[in-house]
């Protein structure tokens, strides 16, 4: 028997997690547990979700009474499987109908989805499909609604009651309810953290959104520039150059964010990123920015193996050290979260001294440093910020100390 004052109790639980930040995933696995108390006999469950995500498409929880539940999410670049082919929870997704429902112990029940072969071999008795809709305007998926769909199970003989199917149709409603607010504010820190970066969108979703709201860090900065942008972009069309363009900043931006750095900006086919001293060391900084530099390098050479006779991907890199204003720059009601300042600006100028030095990553004397037989001395050179010129190093490929000597103008010879 259940006691409609219990699942009132459970509507009441699941409206308190809402207001916090729950998982989805432990939040649905509870409330499955919650109904069992309110006798309730579920004893298998799965929840479908949308979601707005750059790779992710969709996620999955799945319960099971005795078990683990399990999570589970769908890439964009997922192929259909058989299994979801064929599956009831999409066969309603196509049909938009209320609710599937097939009573698995019934002889003459239509047993056309072979996940339901396999339930009525495991002793399931009622099988049901729910989806619940509401509107998310950013999610626009290849099935007509957003919201959540539900699948049920029992074991229980003769299936679900009446009263147990009203007492799931009553809080589904319910986990509706909670499942878009969670789902609304998922949203919001993933388009944060992927246009903004991880580091940044943290600190504007703590608050920092004012203009002129910042503060003085200390990182290692990561600038890098395509060679030959604007002869490519002629050469390849529009469509084939955003494929470029792409690859290229998997080889750039990519190889920051591998090695734990924040890509701050794109500038056209430049790459504007830091790895902040907050956390690490100076020295593990930079260790990370040289190893991002020298994963750029592979990522460039492996990508020149499939070009089939285009041009070919090269990039210069900086690797810059210092103190830096990151935080909100530009007008009140349009501003982007970024970092200027001297370290900055020395950066886009060493990178534009790659092509003169023929090296394709230099570093200031303070990322050498840290740097060892791989420094190569690259001569001294005017940054804009500096009275004097400043000693330039080359990151040697083969971990060998070189010292060559550079024939610009601007060089005053190794120091």
């Amino acid at each position: 028997m259940i006691d409609m004052m219990d699942i009132d109790a459970v509507e009441d639980w699941l409206i308190g997690e809402a207001l916090g930040d729950p998982d989805m995933t432990q939040l649905f696995a509870e409330l499955c547990e919650r109904l069992r108390q309110c006798n309730v006999p579920v004893d298998r469950a799965m929840l479908v979700w949308s979601t707005l995500h750059p790779m992710i498409e969709a996620e999955i929880a799945f319960w099971e009474r005795g078990g683990t539940v399990y999570h589970e999410q769908i890439e964009h670049s997922d192929e259909d499987t058989d299994d979801w082919l064929q599956s009831p929870v999409r066969a309603v997704l196509v049909s938009q109908e209320p609710m599937l429902r097939r009573r698995l112990s019934n002889a003459n029940a239509p047993i056309e989805f072979p996940l339901l072969v396999r339930l009525q071999s495991e002793g399931y008795t009622d099988y049901m499909v729910i989806p619940t809709a509401f509107e998310i305007p950013a999610i626009r998926g290849e099935y007509p609604n957003t919201g959540i769909i539900l699948s049920w199970a029992t074991r229980e003989p003769g299936g679900f009651s009446e009263e147990a199917l009203t007492a799931i149709q009553y809080i589904q409603k319910r986990l509706a309810i909670a499942a878009r607010a969670m789902l609304q504010g998922d949203i919001t820190r993933i388009i944060a953290k992927t246009y903004l970066g991880s580091f940044a969108g943290t600190k504007v979703l703590n608050g920092q959104i004012r203009h002129g709201d910042g503060e003085t860090i200390d990182a290692v900065i990561y600038y890098s520039d395509m060679r030959n942008s604007t002869a490519i972009a002629e050469a390849l069309g529009p469509e084939a150059y955003l494929a470029w363009l792409n690859t290229y900043f998997q080889a750039t931006a990519g190889a920051v964010l591998e090695h734990g750095g924040e890509v701050l900006d794109f500038i056209g086919d430049a790459v504007l990123a830091v790895f902040p001293t907050e956390k690490d060391s100076l020295a593990k900084a930079v260790e990370k920015a040289i190893a991002a530099a020298d994963e750029t390098r592979r990522r460039l050479a492996d990508a020149n193996k499939h070009t089939n006779g285009g041009p070919e991907m090269k990039a210069g890199v900086a690797l810059s050290t210092g103190s830096v204003m990151f935080g909100n720059i530009g007008v009140a009601n349009r501003l982007t979260f970024s970092v200027v300042g001297q370290t900055v600006h020395a950066a886009a100028r060493i990178e534009s001294l790659t092509k003169r030095v023929k090296s394709d990553v230099l570093m200031t004397g303070e990322v050498a440093a840290f740097a060892g037989n791989r420094a190569r001395n690259a001569g001294a050179y005017e940054l804009d910020g500096f009275t004097t010129r400043q000693p330039l190093f080359a990151l040697d490929q083969s971990g060998l100390l070189q010292t060559t000597a550079n024939n610009s103008s601007e060089q005053t010879g190794p120091t």
